[in-house]
């Protein structure tokens, strides 16, 4: 079907839409990473982890769930790359289903509000973090502006495809 984009007639692809949100979860993962990568610039001052997300804490729950001994920091950090690109491809499929029951803005809105409930509550709950009430003011900010830049990367490419 054809819609208008800066004036111009354009056709969707017709993906099916599984298909469709995981390649915009992976859309919404790349623009995590990027936004990860733009503030390390943005704060040189900072050495190490912008918050938890950016840490071996994913790692670690992964290890720890998995009940893998003896893992080294690298091994860590490639078990986060890993739930990252595999859980952050993976659930836009969720906001899939969420599109085709509301529209936009407020399937994008929901699914924001699902991711941010999963990152301020399972760390915590694995007992790898401190509850976000502890949390800095500087770790709040980079999980809410990366996941933001995750969730708006995420919902144009859905709604391009």
């Amino acid at each position: 079907m054809p819609r208008t984009v800066a004036g111009a007639k354009v056709h969707r692809m017709s993906l099916p839409w599984p298909l469709r949100s995981v390649i915009a979860g992976t859309a919404g993962t790349t623009a995590l990473t990027l936004a990860y990568a733009t503030e390390r610039r943005l704060r040189p001052q900072v050495a190490g982890p912008l918050d938890y997300d950016d840490s071996l804490v994913p790692g670690q729950i992964v290890a720890s769930i998995m009940h893998l001994p003896h893992v080294t920091a690298r091994e860590e950090n490639e078990l986060g790359l890993a739930l990252r690109w595999g859980y952050g491809s993976a659930f836009g499929l969720w906001h899939g289903l969420l599109r085709k029951r509301i529209r936009e803005p407020w399937a994008s809105l929901a699914f924001g509000g699902t991711l941010m409930t999963a990152t301020l509550t399972l760390f915590p709950v694995l007992g790898r973090t401190p509850p976000p009430w502890r949390w800095p003011p500087s770790v709040i900010a980079t999980a809410f502006g990366t996941h933001a830049a995750y969730v708006c990367a995420l919902a144009a490419c859905d709604d391009l495809l």
